[in-house]
């Protein structure tokens, strides 16, 4: 699991990028027979499996 924590505005950018990803037909990175993008991409970003990252200004 990804130690890194996200604000709550983040947490939606990336799982609403991804669900978009999937929905366009990017592999999914985890094992579920779900078809549902939104879900995936939910359950992709819980497991820490999400191929997104956030990079902040210092």
């Amino acid at each position: 699991m990804n130690t890194e924590h996200y604000t709550r505005y983040e947490k939606a950018r990336i799982i609403g990028a991804r669900s978009l990803q999937i929905s366009m037909g990017a592999p999914v990175l985890i094992d579920d027979p779900s078809t549902n993008s939104l879900y995936l991409a939910k359950r992709e970003f819980e497991l820490g499996a999400t191929p997104i990252t956030v990079k902040r200004k210092k």
